[in-house]
């Protein structure tokens, strides 16, 4: 391979990250628009469908073995329990009950009570980094909930913090299980079996889907929300940490959260207020010292 090929790949592949975090920034958008006309329980199933079909499509296409043992498929339906249908049940929740920019940034300091965790269950030491960053979030989840909970249950924060934690338990779980199943393989059986947990519980907690009639609009971002922000996003993204380093790759889940909320702001109409800017910052900031420690893998696949 010539360095030139090389470096295309490389610039491909920094393209890549910038429309990954496009990508899962709008489709917080999405989720928020869709619930318009859509039950939570009705709106994940559709676009988790939609995103498994997907993953299967691009594993076929690139040839990734799909079988696994049946030991690794367990281990693989229990992380998808947390990463996929506890996540995706919470975030949609998060945004029934509170606003579509706090939940996403509530969400996105996963990567901290990863680390927490990982202290816990993995006995992998706190570095003063990690320890700088979990006091930066705590102190912008007070920021950011205090002021709601003066008012009475903040159960959307709650909730959004619930994606932080599920997210965060699943990652730790996927270190832990040592899954050997290419990792492509195992995102699409992940979806899948979220998708079957998430069918379920739409069916018992809202009974058969009424998908039709819908507006044109929202059929539009709900192909965007199962094909693009399912999708593609995770296709791409498994294509980015191969190529780049896990410093520049993770920029592109870092991007999310400011894509999020500036798209809520300006396609849904939400203006956080002083308290939600700086907890905001408090939690970015907090996250970013995370992510964006050197030498440093993360197998995290914020959404």
């Amino acid at each position: 391979m010539t360095g030139g090929t090389r470096h295309d790949r490389a610039a491909g592949a920094k393209l890549m990250v910038l429309v990954v975090g496009l990508a899962w920034g709008f489709n917080w958008v999405a989720g928020r628009i869709i619930l318009t006309a859509l039950p939570p329980w009705t709106m994940r199933m559709v676009g988790i469908g939609l995103g498994t079909l997907t993953l299967f499509a691009a594993a076929a296409i690139w040839r990734v073995r799909l079988t696994v043992p049946r030991a690794e498929a367990v281990k693989i339906l229990i992380a998808g329990f947390f990463n996929v249908a506890v996540f995706n049940v919470c975030s949609a929740y998060a945004q029934v009950y509170g606003t579509t920019s706090r939940a996403i940034v509530i969400a996105y300091s996963m990567p901290i009570w990863a680390a927490l965790l990982a202290r816990v269950v993995l006995k992998e030491k706190l570095s003063a980094v990690k320890l700088v960053a979990l006091a930066l979030c705590a102190a912008g989840l007070t920021i950011l909930i205090w002021p709601l909970a003066r008012r009475g249950l903040p159960l959307g924060a709650l909730l959004a913090l619930g994606c932080a934690w599920s997210w965060a338990a699943g990652t730790i779980y996927l270190k832990w299980a040592d899954i050997r199943a290419p990792t492509l393989a195992a995102a699409a059986w992940q979806l899948l079996f979220g998708w079957l947990m998430l069918a379920a519980g739409m069916l018992y907690f809202e009974g058969l889907p009424q998908l039709w009639p819908l507006p044109a609009p929202v059929i539009g971002w709900i192909a965007y929300n199962g094909l693009i922000g399912m999708g593609l996003a995770y296709f791409l993204w498994f294509v980015v940490v191969g190529r780049l380093p896990a410093s520049t790759a993770t920029l592109g889940a870092l991007l999310t959260p400011v894509v999020g909320v500036i798209g809520s702001a300006v396609v849904v109409g939400e203006r956080p207020d002083m308290f939600d800017i700086i907890g905001f910052a408090l939690i970015f900031a907090a996250a970013a010292s995370v992510l964006l420690q050197p030498n440093t893998k993360h197998i995290e696949l914020p959404e």
